[in-house]
């Protein structure tokens, strides 16, 4: 069958797609409401973090869980390069079972919480273990729930600052799409070096190319997922390495496991995940802003497209001096990897979206069984 253009909104609807449909399509416009809400949030956000980024002692975990966890590794090391103070990325999956790696009771932190909902057990628990095992510690939280347990426990703290995103990116949807890509770009806007209105124009930039992409790649895409493709490898470097890992699991939640998708860098890739190749595996490079990194890309691109194991190699990214004329490209400003990530994330979310629907399920919800859920379910925190 031909895939289903993201705007046919009653086509998703007997697909049971359209609340992923709506929420991959709505990104540029929200993004661009989320730059308004960020210029007027800038002088609170501004006093609460006041010259803390300048001070050496100061650490900054950004923190999420899967999908929000991949956000913080999007935009820690982009972070941590700008700024005196030790900025990384820890998932509350990590923290929450190996405190003492992460944690000093002397050493101010702020934890960077990243949630959709802002309830699921491991955003409320890591915050609690700041709580009592950190004797100056803050919290701002980027989340698009503002009836969430972190923003409800939050309210009226001199120690939390709340970010709330646009209301429409609370995805009803199982998958986080929308969601995700508002609060990396949030993080970027709240904590990158750059002058504010700067900050504020990168965001805008964003937005413009997504729009540009979703226009070109709709039917590339969609086309894509018809093909019966059973493994996805993604392969990027640098801030898009995590980027890579969520255009994985995207494919892997859509799917419901019936495809297999993984990721790993251009450069790590021959290190034995090469292994993983045959006539139906698709493998997709995320390119680099940088010509450094494209330059290994290329190499990769090449031997992959010589070898002719896999069924089908592409890349997507920046437009690039170097390469085939196949790739799904766009002439980008100069803006980095970090800012540049939910653009190429579009592809993937509608590459898994399209992939779904081919293989007959409901995207929107595609573990009716409940076995797997948009919150998070059945998790209990230990006390060490």
């Amino acid at each position: 069958m031909d895939a289903t253009p993201l705007s046919d909104s009653y086509a998703w609807q007997r697909l049971g797609g359209a609340d992923t449909a709506a929420e991959i399509a709505q990104q540029p416009a929200l993004w661009e409401h989320l730059a308004h809400d960020l210029a007027q949030a800038r002088e609170r956000v501004q006093a609460f973090l006041g010259d803390r980024l300048n001070d050496p002692n100061q650490r900054v975990l950004f923190t999420g869980a899967g999908s929000s966890g991949f956000i913080a590794d999007m935009v820690a090391d982009r972070i941590n390069a700008q700024w005196p103070a030790e900025v990384r990325a820890v998932h509350t999956t990590s923290l929450l079972t190996h405190p003492a790696l992460y944690l000093q009771r002397d050493r101010p932190t702020l934890l960077v919480s990243f949630a959709r909902s802002g309830s699921s057990p491991e955003s409320v628990a890591a915050v609690e273990l700041l709580r009592a095992q950190v004797d100056d510690a803050r919290f701002l939280d980027i989340t698009c729930n503002p009836d969430g347990e972190l923003a409800r426990r939050g309210a009226g703290r001199e120690d939390t600052c709340t970010v709330l995103m646009p209301a429409a990116s609370c995805d009803r949807a199982f998958a986080m799409t929308s969601s995700l890509s508002c609060m990396l770009l949030a993080a970027l806007c709240v904590f990158d070096a750059a002058p504010w209105p700067q900050r504020l124009e990168h965001l805008r930039q964003a937005a413009a190319l997504a729009r540009e992409g979703l226009a070109q790649w709709g039917a590339a895409a969609g086309a894509l997922a018809q093909r019966p493709f059973d493994r996805v490898i993604y392969l990027a470097s640098g801030p898009l390495e995590a980027l890579a890992r969520e255009a994985a699991l995207k494919v892997l939640e859509l799917t419901a496991g019936q495809v297999l998708a993984l990721a790993n860098t251009p450069l790590g890739f021959r290190h034995g995940p090469k292994s993983t190749l045959d006539g139906d595996t698709l493998v997709v490079v995320i390119r680099s802003a940088h010509a450094l990194a494209r330059r290994y890309e290329q190499d990769l691109l090449d031997e992959l497209r010589r070898d002719g194991v896999a069924g089908q190699v592409l890349a997507i990214g920046p437009h690039s001096d170097i390469g085939g004329d196949d790739e799904h490209t766009l002439r980008v400003p100069p803006l980095d990897d970090a800012w540049l990530a939910p653009v190429w994330l579009s592809f993937a979310q509608i590459y898994a979206l399209q992939r779904s629907a081919a293989l007959g399920l409901t995207p929107d919800n595609p573990f009716p069984d409940g076995t797997v859920n948009r919150v998070v379910k059945g998790v209990t925190i230990h006390q060490g």
